[in-house]
């Protein structure tokens, strides 16, 4: 017996020091996963939002050679009525707005800061649309209506093989994915954790087999949609997203600081919503938009392709609202109207008839609630018509 019971100490303690030599070897995995696990909870979302490359792998986008551009203060502004209610009830952290180039308010809330270099969420995909008119200018890519899987064959087999490039731009390629961002098994989520636990996204993309309708039939909102874009990318060039991106979108900006993706296991982009720059920053790409893609002299993103991407050309429903390629449309928009958005309150807003450019990055553990979109979007039309 006293045998046995050395035996079983011997075997207990190889399992305790098994154990800890695998969480030593994994430590920077369970880290990242243990950050995902509280990445939105109330007492560390604000800190979070502002220190992502602390929990997850990333990739620097550098702001390129030039100089910082100007962003000029003009006569300072005072919100609307409601305006400081919003603030309080969105959990709003910064907000930047312009008014034909110039800085007409800005200010920071939640302890955050100028130099905070902010998670942007989806308003990340607005940034790869913005690359892809680039590249399908200069010729990289030959036409939108190509098949992903010509710059993708690692989807051959997926529910994406008979997608079309501008089925997933518009997020109408039909492939069942659950974003649920409340549901920890949903696919959002799971995706969470590919990133977290250093696993490929390329290889998730392509682990989807199943669709609820056919490519182009039926919009709904598929963020690894997105991802297939940024594989499609680097597929017809043969470069990384990161690099691409600081090179023809960023370095012609002039930023005031490095931006940078959070990545994969792969070192690739998370390109659907891992994109982090300051608020100013945001703004001068804002303002390159607004000036239908020009900023310093430069033509930086084709000035037709813009106007294709920001009009309401996915099959949503009607009365809803309105999506182009990666960019929003909303209900009742007027010429000029449209926005990019992230989740949990952060939003690129544009009335290109008043030259008003707002930004926003928030912590709103609320975003979902009903209205609050359709609220977010008033208070902006109510800012842009005060101006």
């Amino acid at each position: 017996m006293r045998t046995f019971g050395k035996w079983l100490g011997r075997i207990l303690l190889a399992l305790v020091l098994a154990a800890a030599v695998v969480g030593f070897w994994k430590r920077e995995e369970i880290t990242r996963l243990l950050a995902v696990n509280s990445l939105f909870s109330a007492e560390k979302i604000v800190d979070n939002f502002s220190h992502m490359d602390a929990a997850f792998l990333t990739a620097s986008v550098p702001r390129g050679p030039l100089p910082t551009s100007d962003l000029p203060f003009g006569e300072p502004f005072e919100l609307p009525s409601g305006g400081a209610d919003w603030i309080e009830d969105r959990a709003v952290t910064s907000l930047l707005i312009l008014k034909d180039g110039q800085i007409r308010y800005e200010e920071y809330f939640l302890g955050t800061g100028p130099d905070d270099r902010r998670i942007s969420w989806s308003i990340a995909k607005s940034y790869i649309s913005a690359l892809f008119g680039v590249l399908l200018d200069e010729g990289a890519i030959a036409s939108i209506d190509d098949p992903v899987v010509k710059y993708a064959p690692q989807l051959k087999g997926s529910a994406y093989e008979p997608a079309s490039i501008r089925n997933v731009l518009n997020m109408a390629s039909g492939v069942t994915f659950d974003e649920d961002y409340f549901d920890k098994n949903s696919d959002i989520n799971r995706m969470g954790r590919v990133v977290a636990l250093g696993s490929t996204l390329d290889d998730f993309a392509a682990s989807f087999t199943e669709s609820f309708a056919a490519p182009g039939e039926t919009w709904q909102y598929v963020s690894i949609d997105t991802h297939v874009i940024g594989m499609v990318i680097r597929g017809a060039t043969g470069r990384s997203v990161t690099d691409l991106l600081a090179e023809k979108i960023i370095a012609p900006l002039g930023l005031e600081r490095d931006g940078y993706y959070i990545t994969d296991g792969a070192g690739v982009a998370f390109v659907l919503g891992g994109l982090n720059f300051t608020t100013r920053d945001y703004a001068r790409f804002g303002q390159m938009i607004i000036q239908n893609g020009a900023y310093g002299g430069k033509q930086v993103v084709p000035a037709d392709w813009l106007t294709a991407s920001t009009t309401a050309s996915a099959p949503t429903a009607p009365g809803k609202i309105g999506y182009g390629y990666q960019w929003w449309i909303p209900v009742g928009a007027g010429s000029g109207e449209f926005l990019a958005r992230g989740v949990y309150g952060q939003y690129i807003y544009f009335d290109q008839p008043r030259g008003v450019v707002i930004v926003t990055t928030g912590a709103d553990r609320s975003f979902r609630g009903k209205g609050v979109n359709e609220a977010n979007i008033e208070m902006f039309r109510k800012i842009a018509e005060n101006l």
